[in-house]
């Protein structure tokens, strides 16, 4: 028997996005959200049980995060918080208390290099240039700064003899 939750849930590498459904005619005046690090919780103001409340799985940043309403349904935008561990990884739940999710089933959206940060970009670039000049038979990146550097050095030694030697 699986629990229902009183929500459903997406989730991409950098957001969670939540949808409460409300009871008939609640509006926001009507309830108390709060929307911390680590906590969620959504109540009527006028009853006694909330009708989401627990512990977020990982931190949020609150300051990116949002929630609004539109057709009886709020919706929060939880941004996951970057750099730090834990940020940028599958959920397997939002609230801890309730069931998990198997995150090794989902299939996660391509990625643009523009969402990368610029260290992160820079190594999938590299990689991507390597896997390319490898497929075509050519030296990678790093082969040819090898290359460049031991050109240089020859540059340099003009007195040594390179002829015999095995480099590779």
């Amino acid at each position: 028997m699986s629990l229902a939750l009183p929500y459903t849930w997406t989730q991409d590498l950098g957001t969670v996005t939540v949808h409460v459904p409300l009871p008939t005619g609640v509006r926001a005046r009507d309830l108390t959200v709060v929307m911390e690090k680590r906590k969620l919780k959504v109540q009527v103001k006028k009853e006694a049980e909330a009708i989401l409340d627990g512990e977020l799985f990982n931190d949020i940043s609150k300051d990116d995060s949002s929630w609004t309403i539109d057709d009886g349904v709020l919706t929060f935008e939880l941004e996951k918080v970057s750099g730090h561990i834990g940020s940028h990884q599958w959920w397997p739940h939002v609230l801890t208390h309730h069931p998990k999710i198997d995150t090794t089933k989902i299939q996660p959206e391509n990625s643009k290099l523009s969402d990368l940060d610029g260290e992160t970009r820079g190594m999938v670039e590299k990689m991507m240039y390597d896997n390319k000049a490898k497929a075509m038979g050519k030296p990678t990146s790093d082969e040819v700064k090898k290359m460049e550097m031991l050109d240089k050095f020859k540059k340099s030694h003009p007195e040594m003899d390179f002829s015999n030697a095995k480099i590779g």
